[in-house]
């Protein structure tokens, strides 16, 4: 489905990612775990068409998107979930939502996606006339996250989704990202719970210093001594 080939990506001059590729297939879960400015979110953006590829190509469904213009790749099939949300808190729930359908094919979807985003995410229900801006951390993310559910995606991409939000609803929150993946929608994570995003995704890759270092079955690489010690905090003994 989305396979990322050696991309090269800066910012200004300053080289962000190197020779980076990873590959995310049909319905599958895939996780980027890293430290803090290893090019995790970097990379996210430049799959959404966000931050320009200086080299190398982004290829989704068997076709190049290197080049496609940043607003064409929600119809081409790919969503985002922006790290901080990025709501319009001044507006409803019920618009942030309906903001996700905007274009003609998610539109005429509409109101088969909202019942599917509400049942996912039944709290949201009463809080459909309240100000996104009102909402408790946790309940912003659901509506981010179903905003994005909105446009129909076959590839959602989810960037930090538990930054800020409290344990029990970090576990809330993983169990929405199984489902959605679970009903056919593929998911490309990136994630700081390192813990929780190998706990949940099929394979994984870990970034460092905009380097691809290491990649493996989710599982697997939980049981790694170098990710253990370096992301977990575990001493192997």
């Amino acid at each position: 489905m989305l396979e990322v080939r050696n991309i090269f990506v800066n910012y200004g001059a300053a080289p962000a990612l190197w020779d980076v590729s990873i590959q995310v297939q049909s319905k599958e879960l895939v996780c980027v775990v890293g430290p803090n400015g290893a090019g995790k979110t970097t990379l996210i953006n430049a799959i959404a068409g966000l931050h320009p590829v200086k080299s190398g190509q982004l290829m989704f469904e068997g076709k190049d998107i290197t080049s496609l213009e940043s607003h064409r790749f929600c119809e081409a099939g790919i969503a985002i979930v922006p790290e901080g949300r990025r709501l319009f808190t001044q507006m409803t729930v019920l618009d942030n939502l309906e903001l996700g359908s905007f274009l003609p094919a998610a539109k005429a979807k509409r109101a088969e996606r909202m019942e599917r985003v509400l049942t996912l995410f039944p709290a949201l229900k009463v809080k459909l006339q309240s100000a996104a801006g009102s909402l408790s951390g946790g309940q912003q993310q659901m509506v981010a996250i179903g905003r994005a559910l909105m446009a129909g995606p076959t590839l959602l991409l989810l960037d930090e989704p538990s930054l800020g939000l409290a344990p029990t609803i970090v576990i809330d929150m993983f169990e929405a990202i199984r489902r959605i993946n679970a009903e056919g929608t593929a998911v490309l994570l990136v994630e700081q719970n390192v813990s929780m995003a190998l706990e949940t995704a099929n394979r994984a890759y870990v970034v460092e210093e905009g380097r691809i270092v290491a990649q493996g079955q989710a599982k697997e690489m939980m049981n790694r001594p170098e990710i253990q010690k370096a992301y977990l905090g575990l001493e192997s003994h």
